[in-house]
């Protein structure tokens, strides 16, 4: 049986359902936003998990090509204090493969092989119960019908609201992302800093964070406790206003962690929006969600990995059983809310103490890997 299934989001989540569902012969319609691959940035890098997101590239058949890119060394991890001190430094053996580092970019161009993405599909409205189907609306005033419709489009999803009336609320943390390039022979000092993966320093109520991904380019994030307009003052696109306003605020930290903001370009506000742990909805035939649609939580490495499993297991349960379309995917978001709960109660709990009072529980969250 042939179903019209089209998923909305070709971010990871999205890729993986549509790569699983046409690994078993099953056709999906891809519909993205961005008018082309490379439109924009593709954002930092992704550590997937064994269990979580490389299962998903198991169940794609795509392992060994996620292999030949990723990035062991990447896992590499270095937690300083404001002063500047080595509080833990820890690196990975040659064989550990637990969460390595791949570029967001790689990954994408590895999910897509030859899917069919209809770029620059704009969906407005999911209009479920649609006579012949679920009905897709988009910016261009074109309409389309489908069987399934799966929303993979992010935090302010355009499908959630044909299943779920919740919206992200913000957590009270925000990130102010800063980046590098050519890291190794431009600022050979920061470079030694953050070594082969990241390097992290923790204060009270705040963070800076840098993390290397491929070819020399460096991701740093300023991350603290604030109101969502803490910037009505500033001109975020001024990048030297900007600049001052985080140095201010890190006031007293060591010249070395400094140095991430004051060479840093251009700066993104990035403020931690979440649903609520618990968020699930009655079961509307003809659409569903997953990833950071369903179960939007603080972004501490789960999201891609859950996106990805979510995509693949949904795609799995539709494949084993087509005739059996809605049931497939009834049981699919029972076993997703479970999984997700879990881990929401996770990374809030982890957010609170990486951006806590005590920097102290910060530091602490690392001892399972590497000891005091």
């Amino acid at each position: 049986m042939r179903h019209r299934i089209a998923v909305v989001g070709g971010g990871p989540g999205g890729l993986t359902f549509a790569r699983v569902l046409r690994r078993h012969g099953h056709p999906v319609t891809v519909l993205e936003r961005d008018p082309a691959p490379d439109s924009r940035p593709p954002g930092g890098t992704l550590d997937l998990h064994e269990g979580l997101g490389q299962l998903a590239l198991d169940k794609a058949g795509l392992r060994a090509e996620f292999e030949a890119l990723s990035r062991p060394e990447g896992q590499a991890m270095r937690i300083l204090d404001t002063a500047g001190t080595v509080l833990r430094d820890w690196r990975p053996s040659p064989d550990e493969r637990a969460h390595p580092e791949i570029d967001r970019g790689h990954l994408r161009d590895l999910l897509l092989g030859s899917l069919d993405v209809r770029w620059g599909s704009e969906v407005t409205r999911v209009v479920p119960g649609s006579g012949d189907g679920v009905l897709v609306q988009f910016a261009n005033g074109r309409q389309e019908t489908f069987d399934l419709v799966v929303g993979a489009d992010g935090a302010w999803s355009r499908v959630r609201p044909a299943v779920s009336p919740v919206t992200p609320q913000y957590t009270g943390v925000t990130s102010v992302e800063t980046s590098l390039d050519d890291v190794d022979a431009r600022h050979p000092d920061l470079a030694r800093l953050i070594g082969d993966g990241s390097v992290a320093a923790y204060g009270v109520n705040r963070s800076l964070v840098a993390q290397r991904n491929s070819g020399g380019h460096v991701k740093m994030y300023a991350k603290f406790r604030a109101p969502l307009d803490w910037h009505a003052d500033l001109d975020l696109a001024d990048a030297e206003a900007t600049r001052s306003a985080l140095l201010a605020l890190f006031d007293g930290w060591a010249e070395p962690v400094l140095d991430l903001l004051r060479r840093g370009g251009a700066f993104v506000h990035r403020p931690f929006f979440v649903l609520p742990g618990s968020h699930t909805w009655a079961h509307v035939r003809g659409v569903t969600l997953l990833g950071d649609a369903a179960h939007l939580m603080p972004p501490l490495g789960a999201g891609a990995n859950l996106a990805m499993l979510d995509g693949a297991e949904l795609a799995e349960s539709v494949a084993a059983d087509p005739e059996e379309l809605d049931e497939a995917v009834r049981a699919f978001e029972e076993r997703m809310w479970a999984r997700a709960g879990r881990w929401a109660e996770i990374t809030t709990a982890g957010l609170e103490r990486l951006v806590s009072p005590d920097p102290a529980e910060a530091v602490a969250l690392f001892d399972h890997v590497q000891p005091s």
